[in-house]
């Protein structure tokens, strides 16, 4: 089943593991989409806040992200350049950690999690690797996540993947709308609108 055209907004109510909402704008950009959105929330006693603007090419892959993130400690901006073969720029200095990475994964977003479902286009039992470029909330630090997505029996016009990231020890069945944006993902957040 062909993903539809992702709506023009979008909001998260996360939950468990921290307290806060997360609103996006999506708009056709070029060939490809741009994401702008913002988070707020409470996480392990520590608040936080998240600004960011993610531009992607057709094929959902991670072109480039600006992203402003405030917590206690203080204020952060990240600029991350992605050339869609795998290779970036992390505040223009080349981040060979990153190295085969295709999409950017925002700690602060449940909306992330739909660009390696766009972009892998995986039928019914297929599964593969997704690593991504993974943004810290707090200090807006970047790391290499690797992530796992096997697709589910679909529920009606839902896909459903079994997620795991090792690094967190985490795995999750996660649900998307027929856009393909999640709707439930457990322990993080669900969809309000």
């Amino acid at each position: 089943m062909a993903l539809a055209t992702p709506p023009g907004s979008a909001a998260w109510r996360h939950r468990d593991a921290r307290d806060g909402f997360e609103v996006v704008f999506v708009a056709a950009a070029g060939d490809g989409w741009r994401l702008e959105g913002h988070t707020a929330a409470v996480e392990d006693g520590q608040a936080w806040a998240v600004r960011y603007r993610i531009a992607l090419d057709g094929a959902w892959r991670t072109r480039g992200a600006r992203v402003w993130g405030r917590s206690a400690s203080g204020g952060y901006e990240l600029a991350l350049d992605a050339d869609g073969r795998g290779g970036w720029r992390v505040n223009g200095v080349d981040a060979p950690h990153l190295e085969g990475c295709l999409d950017v994964d925002l700690e602060s977003s449940a909306c992330t999690n739909a660009f390696p479902v766009h972009r892998l286009g995986l039928e019914v039992g297929q599964d593969a690797d997704a690593p991504a470029a993974y943004v810290r909330a707090l200090d807006l630090s970047v790391e290499r996540l690797e992530q796992h997505y096997r697709r589910v029996e679909d529920y009606g016009a839902r896909q459903r993947y079994d997620y795991t990231s090792p690094a967190f020890d985490f795995s999750a069945l996660l649900v998307y709308d027929e856009s393909g944006l999640v709707l439930d993902y457990p322990g993080i957040a669900t969809r309000t609108a």
